[in-house]
C-alpha cells in the first residue's frame, strides 16, 4: 500500500480523509447526547455501535489511481468510557475534544478499542 489515509467514519463512508503521513489530523463530528432512562446516549451520522455501546469509528484504507477507499483497518473511539462529568461539561460547551495516538507501538496504525494512554478525552476552553 503506497496511498494510506485515515478518516473519520460517517454511516458506512469514510469521509475527510488525511493522508498517513501528515504530522496531524483533525476532524469535526456531530454527536447528539440524550437521556435514556437517567443514562447518557449518543446519536449522529458518525456515531456507530447500539445503546450503551456506541462509538465513533476511525478509518484506514488505500486509495487506489481511481480514488476509491479501500479499508483494512478500523479504531473504536468508545463514548461510553468519557467519563459523565467530561461529557457534562462537554455539553455546555458544545465541544469535546480526544487527542488519539494514530500510531500503534509496531508502528503501524493504530486500530480496535483505543484507550488510554493512546487517547485522552478533554472539553476545550471556551
Amino acid at each position: 500500500m503506497d496511498n494510506v489515509h485515515v478518516g473519520v467514519q460517517i454511516r458506512q463512508d469514510p469521509a475527510r480523509l488525511v493522508r498517513a503521513d501528515e504530522s496531524e489530523a483533525r476532524w469535526e463530528v456531530d454527536v447528539e447526547v440524550i437521556r435514556n432512562d437517567g443514562a447518557l446516549d449518543f446519536r449522529g451520522p458518525g456515531v456507530h455501535g447500539k445503546r450503551g455501546d456506541r462509538f465513533i469509528y476511525l478509518t484506514w484504507g488505500n486509495v487506489g489511481p481511481d480514488n476509491t477507499f479501500e479499508m483494512f483497518r478500523r479504531a473504536k473511539l468508545m463514548l461510553d468510557r468519557v467519563e459523565p462529568e467530561l461529557i457534562e461539561r462537554a455539553m455546555a460547551t458544545g465541544r469535546l475534544r480526544v487527542a488519539v495516538d494514530l500510531t500503534d507501538n509496531r508502528g503501524g496504525p493504530r486500530c480496535a478499542r483505543v484507550d488510554a494512554p493512546a487517547l485522552a478525552w478533554s472539553v476545550p476552553e471556551v
